[in-house]
């Protein structure tokens, strides 16, 4: 016999309880705006939005563009093209254009110099040096043009889908353009694709030729702060700009803010951003991968239930005001009909709470399910006729719920 049609959707729902440690206020999180003309602020871990202006927006990337071309490079080490010591030769047109005769920043290389790969990273990435950039692409890409179009095609790639590079520098033209959403994707590539080099971005000082320079990234100066990269621009088309990360108490947010009006404004205002974002809002790891979230009633199978799990971990970001309001729904048409093969999406896990945008996990089938026989499903029927339809349980959903303490990598 047919499965009852009436049969209702089957919802599991419970309130998270966190631990008594941690302090709960009332209400939503608390507001903030930063004099920057775009900004974006995401959770690493679980790439939540904490709050956005215009972060789709196109806008000149200054120097942080950089990041694009740092990821090129780290690219080609990581794939064994190249390697750190590996030598290239400074051109005449790298020193015209991004040395020290252009007046921008640069690592002061001169024309004719070799230098290894390792120290024009160094000059890219702490000295912003224009002149490193152009003698990387130049050698990576025949061209610093060749490498741009490379740079675009990679960054499509990634998920970058606002972003169009016709320099290695980041210096202004019109077709040269990203967006914040997309900086902050690529910083978590950068972070999660190439930890070996990642750590360049927190030295706060590089020295060639015998004159030392400070990185430009405010927030490694700040006590407490917890930053570690990325990369400042300012143009006077953009503004001042600043791509950052910063890790505090295991937890690493990101942050990518344009036009802002000063190196002081730069400063304070994404100082500002960063700080209210540990401040307001936390991670919850609710359930590991393989955890058996519920049971499963079966209809006309060799077995009368079977586990449902998650395939991944599950972190929740929310406001820490918004905790009490957590509520976990396993959500399946039930009982399931058989045959049920393992490894099924049979279903979703939906966790919700108060002014956050839900998140949606697949529920698996833990186990697979037989049709029974000619004479089971008789026997089935039968019950069927004189108990009525089967009707599920709904069993309590427990999951961890405890704060986010592993350090991010």
């Amino acid at each position: 016999m047919a499965r009852d049609q009436g049969t209702a959707m089957t919802t599991f729902a419970t309130a998270i309880m966190f631990f008594a440690a941690i302090v709960l206020m009332p209400g939503a999180s608390r507001a903030i705006e930063i004099a920057a003309r775009e900004y974006i602020l995401i959770d690493f871990k679980t790439g939540t939005v904490l709050h956005a202006q215009n972060p789709d927006e196109r806008m000149p990337p200054s120097s942080m563009s950089k990041l694009m071309t740092a990821y090129m490079v780290f690219d080609a080490l990581k794939a064994g093209r190249i390697s750190l010591d590996d030598e290239m030769t400074a051109s005449e047109n790298a020193w015209k254009i991004g040395g020290a005769a252009s007046g921008g920043s640069t690592m002061f290389l001169n024309p004719g110099d070799k230098v290894k790969i390792e120290d024009l990273l160094r000059g890219m990435i702490i000295q912003s040096g224009n002149d490193a950039c152009i003698v990387l692409a130049e050698n990576l890409g025949g061209s610093e043009g060749t490498f741009a179009e490379q740079m675009t095609a990679k960054a499509k790639e990634i998920g970058l889908t606002g972003s169009h590079f016709v320099n290695a520098t980041g210096l202004p033209h019109p077709d040269h353009y990203m967006t914040p959403r997309d900086l902050t994707i690529l910083a978590r590539h950068i972070i999660s694709d190439f930890p070996e080099y990642y750590s360049l971005y927190s030295e706060t000082s590089f020295t060639y030729n015998g004159i030392s320079q400070g990185n430009r990234n405010p927030l490694l100066y700040k006590v407490g702060s917890g930053a570690d990269g990325l990369k400042t621009g300012h143009t006077d088309a953009a503004g001042y700009g600043l791509t950052a990360s910063a890790i505090r108490n295991g937890r690493r947010l990101l942050l990518a803010a344009n036009g802002m009006v000063s190196i002081k404004a730069r400063d304070e205002e994404t100082s500002k951003l960063m700080d209210w974002g540990f401040r307001e809002f936390t991670n919850r790891n609710l359930f590991k991968a393989g955890d058996k979230i519920t049971d499963a009633e079966i209809w006309l199978g060799g077995k009368a239930s079977i586990p449902l799990i998650i395939q991944q971990d599950v972190v929740f970001t929310l406001p820490r005001a918004a905790a009490q309001s957590v509520t976990v729904k396993a959500v399946y048409d039930g009982p399931l009909p058989a045959p049920v093969e393992q490894g099924a999406q049979v279903g979703k896990l939906l966790i919700e709470a108060k002014g956050v945008d839900p998140i949606s996990v697949p529920l698996i089938a833990g186990e697979g399910a037989d049709r029974l026989g000619f004479f089971g499903r008789l026997k089935a029927a039968a019950s069927y006729i004189f108990m009525g339809p089967p009707k599920s349980a709904a069993n309590e959903i427990k999951p961890a719920a405890k704060p986010e303490t592993a350090a991010a990598k």
